[in-house]
Order: C-alpha cells, then structure tokens, then sequence
C-alpha cells in the first residue's frame, strides 16, 4: 500500500508512519518542520519538506500516487489558536481543504482525518458519544469541527472516501509541551530537570488520555472502518490533573508538590469520551494503560536528555 502522513515527522505522526512501515507500506510524509522534528522519521520513510498550504503538494501526490493520505499536520496548541485564530484557520482549515483537493485531483482512495475531543467543547456528561451536541469553545475545536463537515463534503459531491477520528488526550514519547495533551511532556520534563511543574487550576479538571502507540493503530484501522462517521479515540476513562501529577512524579522518582496557577480561559473542565464505536466499526480497543504509558513516556524523555 502507498501511504503518506502530512504532518508525519510530527509526535503522533510520526509514530502512524512507524505502523505503517511495520507492515510493509510505502511511506510519504509531507511537513514543514514547524513543530516536526527530522529525528522522529524512520529514514525509510520519504520526506518532503513542504507546508500543506504549499501548491507544490499536488507535485508530491502527482509523483507518489497515494492510496491512503493520513492527515496529521495541523497547529496544534489550544492558547495559540485563541491568540492567533487567523493562523488556525489557515493551518487547520484551509490546509486540509487544499490536502483534500489535491486528494481528489490524484486519485486518492481514503483520507484519514486527525480531528479532536475538542470538538464538543464542555459536554453534559461523560463519557461523550459521537451523537453528542459539538459546541467547540476554542478556534482550535472550531476550525477541527468545520474541517470535518468539509471532509464530508468531499466525500458526497467529489467521492473521496473520508474516515474521521476524534482523539481525546494523546500522550506519549516524542511529545512536545503543546496541544491539549502536552501536559504530560511537561511535566515529565521539568520534573526530570528537577523543577516543580505548574497546574493551572486546583488541578481536579479531569481528561481522558489515550497512549500514542493506541492512536496509531487505530489510524491503521481507520481506511477499513465500515462508513464515515467520526470514530472516538480514547479509553472512555476520566483522569484528573492531581493524579496525572502523582503518576507522572511516580514514575520520574520526584517528590514535590506541584505550583497553582490561576485556571486558563477557554478550558473545558471535565470530558471523557466514548470508545464504543471504535471497538465495533474499528475493530479497536486501547491496550496501554495509563501507568504503563506514563512510564515509556518518562523513560523516552530521560533517554533523551
């Protein structure tokens, strides 16, 4: 199979490009490096340094040839998208309108979209179905939101078929300290330098957080999915801030108490969602608890250092 991964140098990119080479495919990726780093690619991945916004991508497909586009490339970081909402809409908008148009002009048989948790907002209750109302507090959720119903209308009018998936928190090795789950490189991070990381809030905001090596299978999955309905991926488990500081502590061996900040706008306070219809139309489940996960994860960061 040929794949490529916009945004594939990229921490959870990157790791759907390593799945796709454990079995054999034939890997593009296209990014800017902006937020991607050149060390997380396999060097047996192909690597256009290239923005999505970027007409020259129809070049990279038209040589390529692509059955499966999986589109990871987006701004990623919430703040910024409430700072800057002019830079989301081009990056997480009119970025996968040009990505999806190019998919159509070449031939593409399925894209694969990186949506978010994000796109319900504060839900009623948790854990959140897919039939849920979708009220985004954040450029960052709408623009998400908006790219799904453009998806959709490429695949009614231009027969491109479109498979969504709403990540819920993703962590893991090769995380940045941005986006909705960059709390865990954070932490593990200044912990690992020995300082005392910061919580926004009294820390009792909970999420639902969902290991990285979890969400590229499902990525995987996502091409053979039986329609095009967006697909929940997650755990369906509530975690709060508090205890992702103990775990996180425990793991990194640090004995501190953390220091609480004021509480962000915009943020939603508590949200889990619903892994239902991932398990029957992905045939997924997530495997990797949250302690275990946090461990690699701390591991990879020291690793690192």
């Amino acid at each position: 199979m040929r794949v490529l991964v916009t945004g594939g140098a990229g921490f959870i990119g990157s790791h759907v490009v390593d799945g796709f080479l454990s079995q054999g495919d034939s890997v593009t990726v296209i990014d800017n490096l902006s937020s991607g780093r050149r060390e997380n690619l396999s060097p047996s991945a192909r690597l256009y340094e290239l923005s999505i916004c970027d007409p020259a991508i129809d070049d990279v497909l038209a040589r390529e040839r692509p059955q499966i586009v999986s589109h990871h490339a987006a701004q990623i970081s919430v703040p910024y998208s409430m700072k800057n909402p002019e830079d989301d809409i081009r990056d997480n908008l009119v970025g996968l309108v040009r990505v999806a148009s190019s998919c159509v002009l070449h031939g593409v048989e399925t894209l694969v979209f990186a949506s978010t948790a994000a796109v319900y907002g504060n839900p009623d209750g948790s854990p959140v179905v897919e039939t849920a109302p979708t009220r985004p507090m954040s450029p960052y959720g709408i623009d998400k939101l908006a790219g799904e119903h453009y998806l959709r209308y490429f695949e009614a009018t231009q027969g491109l078929k479109v498979r969504i998936l709403r990540y819920a928190n993703v962590y893991g090795p090769r995380q940045d300290p941005h986006g909705e789950a960059g709390v865990v490189a954070i932490f593990a991070n200044a912990m690992l330098r020995g300082e005392r990381p910061r919580i926004f809030g009294d820390g009792t905001q909970q999420r639902d957080f969902v290991y990285v090596g979890d969400v590229a299978r499902a990525c995987l999955a996502a091409p053979n999915a039986s329609d095009s309905e967006p697909t929940n991926v997650c755990t369906g488990l509530l975690t709060s801030v508090n205890e992702l500081y103990r775990l996180i502590a425990e793991a990194a061996g640090f004995d501190q108490p953390p220091v609480y900040d004021p509480p962000r706008p915009g943020e939603v306070h508590s949200i889990s969602l619903d892994p239902t219809r991932a398990r029957e139309r992905l045939g997924w489940a997530p495997q990797t608890d949250l302690p275990t996960g946090l461990r690699l994860t701390v591991e990879s960061i020291r690793g690192d250092r």
